[in-house]
């Protein structure tokens, strides 16, 4: 058995990354024999979906999966056959990164059909789950409808796969010396004690969301 954890951040061992990790960890406490593995969507070479359609050409050689040899190309058929994914990625302006974006158009596309109930021809109805992390206190998300976008986005997750376990990191912090930053909306101190004791109790949920995963 192997699960996959999705890096849509480009740093590798900040709040998405560290909560990917603990997810992972909540994997093995819970299946002692399942493999883990992150992959780091930015040290890949490739692009979003360019509409070629070959994915949906009757009886072509690509049907039901991405023609576009580059970097994706690979970890998609290590994907296919995965045993379960999780997702994470920062907020940036309100959505995921355009690198996690790019990589769920290659990689969910293919395998939605263009029948008359728009089902899936995934090979395996994986379980899967998404880690959220964002600057913006929980408060401020609710208000300004970035829960409806991972609706939006968790729909098609579920459509092709299975309904995502989901959490929320809020009001994270981003800057290791916030006085080399102009940074006057935020007070770092505020910052500064949020993350002492809210962090540990998101990794804890981290850890549980992949405890729950293979389970559900």
């Amino acid at each position: 058995m192997k699960v996959y954890a999705i890096n849509g951040s480009p740093r590798k061992n900040n709040n998405t990354a560290s909560l990917l990790k603990k997810a992972l960890e909540g994997v093995k406490s819970a299946t002692p024999n399942v493999e883990t593995e992150i992959i780091n969507l930015y040290d890949l070479k490739y692009t979003g979906c360019k509409s070629c359609f070959a994915c949906k050409l009757l009886d072509g050689k690509n049907y039901g999966k991405c023609a576009i040899k580059d970097d994706l190309y690979e970890i998609f058929q290590k994907l296919s056959q995965a045993d379960g994914i999780i997702f994470g990625s920062p907020i940036y302006f309100g959505d995921v990164t355009g690198q996690l974006r790019s990589f769920l158009e290659r990689f969910l596309f293919p395998y939605l059909v263009y029948d008359k109930n728009y089902s899936s021809i995934a090979p395996k109805k994986m379980p899967t789950a998404f880690i959220y992390t964002m600057n913006v206190p929980e408060d401020m998300m609710k208000d300004v409808g970035y829960l409806q976008t991972f609706n939006t986005l968790e729909s098609f997750i579920t459509r092709i796969f299975t309904k995502p376990l989901s959490m929320c990191s809020n009001n994270t912090y981003q800057f290791n010396d916030y006085s080399k930053y102009k940074v006057e909306c935020f007070s770092e101190e505020e910052k500064r004690k949020h993350r002492e004791k809210q962090f540990p109790i998101d990794l804890e949920n981290a850890f549980s969301i992949g405890k729950k995963l293979l389970n559900q």
